[in-house]
């Protein structure tokens, strides 16, 4: 059995929350509920549970005001959150860059299994939570362009500086990431993904299977339908249609 608690300050959504979980995931037990930032501290200063589904916003302030002021009280977050949000770019955004689950407000029953199974995985693992603390690092900083970013596998989450990253190779749909002093580790999400993360920390796609961090290129060589040479002695071949975007981009850089 799974321990959880439900903070929200709606309660139909409370409510709607317990329904879904009765129906997809049985063996996860409320055993505290709460529906402010205070009475969210309480609740989780008395019991611990192993997942906590949190609301953003509340009538006395955020979810994250919570997790700062438990972390204030206890050191540390030691449960898995599982946040609730009406889309927030900027939110959904930290979320991702910090390997933390949230749903969207109406809470669908396919993306509730979802996260259901992942939180299965997680708990069989032991787990620091240093993810949290980047969530709260970039919530406090309110800065647009994170510089870290926290990537979950079987293995456990692993808190990378974005600018160690040198490049990242599709497999399937997994992504492998190739990092400055340290083993690849193979994440269990497509490219495009992570794409979508990087392409400001000047990451550039070359080809379906590649992702670049332009600070490791070492050469741009035209012969043989043309290839990047990166700092790891990879030899990465370039798309037609990804030629000249990426010839602009190294000129770019140069001047």
């Amino acid at each position: 059995m799974i321990t959880a608690v439900l903070i929200d300050d709606d309660v139909n959504l409370r409510e709607g929350m317990k329904g879904l979980l009765a129906l997809y995931a049985p063996d996860i037990k409320i055993i505290g509920e709460a529906d402010s930032v205070a009475s969210g501290v309480n609740t989780l200063t008395k019991i611990d549970p192993q997942v906590v589904f949190l609301d953003i916003q509340m009538n006395d302030g955020t979810g994250f005001d919570m997790l700062e002021k438990l972390s204030e009280i206890n050191g540390k977050v030691t449960s898995h959150i599982v946040f609730i949000t009406a889309y927030e770019h900027y939110a959904i955004k930290a979320f991702r860059f910090s390997a933390l689950d949230f749903l969207l407000k109406p809470v669908s029953p396919d993306d509730l299994e979802k996260v259901i199974d992942k939180i299965r995985n997680v708990l069989e693992k032991d787990n620091d939570y240093s993810h949290i603390d980047l969530l709260l690092e970039n919530i406090r900083k309110k800065a647009d362009n994170f510089k870290r970013i926290a990537l979950s596998n079987s293995d456990g989450i692993h808190l990378l500086d974005i600018s160690d990253i040198i490049r990242c190779e599709s497999d399937d749909n997994y992504t492998k990431f190739f990092i400055k002093n340290r083993k690849p580790i193979l994440i269990s999400k497509t490219l495009k993904e992570y794409e979508e993360l990087l392409t400001e920390h000047d990451f550039v796609r070359i080809h379906q299977s590649h992702l670049i961090n332009l600070a490791y290129v070492k050469s741009y060589v035209k012969k043989d339908n043309g290839f990047v040479l990166m700092n790891d002695d990879s030899q990465l071949p370039i798309s037609q249609r990804k030629r000249e975007q990426l010839q602009d981009v190294l000129l770019r850089k140069l001047n």
